[in-house]
């Protein structure tokens, strides 16, 4: 097995908890709503409750999740074994790790309407901000900054909530790097961009949940093209060894969004300091762009 089979081994197994089991690529909100019909009123109650908050089974246990539907203890047990689990706990697992892919669906809460103080939305951000920053290393940054100057061609991809995160970091990098794009574009598929990357070229990419299915894929094939590339990733998205520069950012948030104030504060740092790396020819560059713009009238 080579290294790119390795990785993409290693990735997959982020999202898949038993390659044993013949039911566990089958979503546990998917294996729900097929029986939904078939079930009886408890069951369907049950069952209607968890199609709406399906994060609660992975917060609560059997008899708690059996208090809040208004049902037995025994309708739960009699509901996880109808939609393939052989137990509560089994159940739980897979909740679980569908609930960290991002699924906005799985993080509302039956209990929780009261709208949240402004305050813990703030220090959740500052937390962020801070606990993605301090788990940087400062030379692996500067490195990353050299290695986009050097570079024949950046490319910045990004997907979902990635995208307009790829357009604004090659929006500022185009200060300093003139040969950078951000995508994919409107209807554009990937197959034509990876079969241009070169050797010489510098990939940054987003994974941000909910990681689009073709990102493994993507990556191998970065690595065949023999490219480096940076990973920008939430914290749930294990390292990635074979990744040039892998950061994780944190993502918390009280609501049901994830929070991307430190993917922000990242790509500020990458952006700031690849402008200064680049030194005399960056300030001769940057004047140009005045000029231009002075000639524009345009600002």
């Amino acid at each position: 097995m080579n290294h790119v089979e390795i990785f993409r081994l290693l990735f997959y197994c982020e999202i898949q908890f038993s390659r044993m089991d013949p039911m566990a690529d089958i979503p546990f909100l998917t294996r729900v709503r097929r029986i939904l019909p078939e079930l009886h009123p408890a069951e369907r109650k049950l069952g209607e409750l968890v199609c709406n908050f399906p994060g609660e089974l992975a917060s609560y246990s059997a008899s708690e999740l059996a208090d809040l539907a208004d049902v037995s203890n025994a309708t739960v047990s009699r509901f996880v074994r109808r939609i393939g689990y052989n137990s509560y706990e089994e159940a739980r697992r897979h909740v679980r790790l569908e609930q960290a892919s991002g699924s906005r669906l799985y993080r509302g809460a039956v209990k929780d309407s009261a709208p949240r103080a402004l305050g813990s939305y703030e220090e959740s951000d500052i937390r962020n901000i801070q606990d993605t920053l301090q788990a940087l290393d400062t030379a692996e940054i500067e490195d990353l900054a050299q290695a986009l100057l050097k570079a024949r061609k950046v490319w910045v991809f990004g997907f979902r909530a990635g995208a307009p995160l790829a357009n604004y970091l090659q929006w500022q990098l185009l200060q300093v790097i003139d040969n950078i794009v951000a995508l994919p574009g409107n209807g554009q598929t990937m197959g034509e961009h990876l079969a241009s990357i070169r050797s010489t070229d510098v990939v940054l990419l987003f994974g941000l949940r909910r990681r689009v299915a073709v990102l493994p894929d993507l990556m191998s094939g970065i690595l065949e093209q023999g490219a480096q590339f940076a990973l920008i990733s939430d914290e749930g998205m294990p390292p990635q060894s074979e990744a040039s520069w892998h950061f994780r950012c944190v993502t918390e948030s009280p609501g049901p969004l994830f929070s991307h104030t430190g993917v922000m504060a990242l790509l500020n740092l990458i952006a700031n300091r690849t402008i200064e790396a680049a030194a005399a020819e960056g300030r001769t560059r940057l004047a140009a762009i005045e000029a231009a713009n002075d000639r524009l009238n345009e600002l």
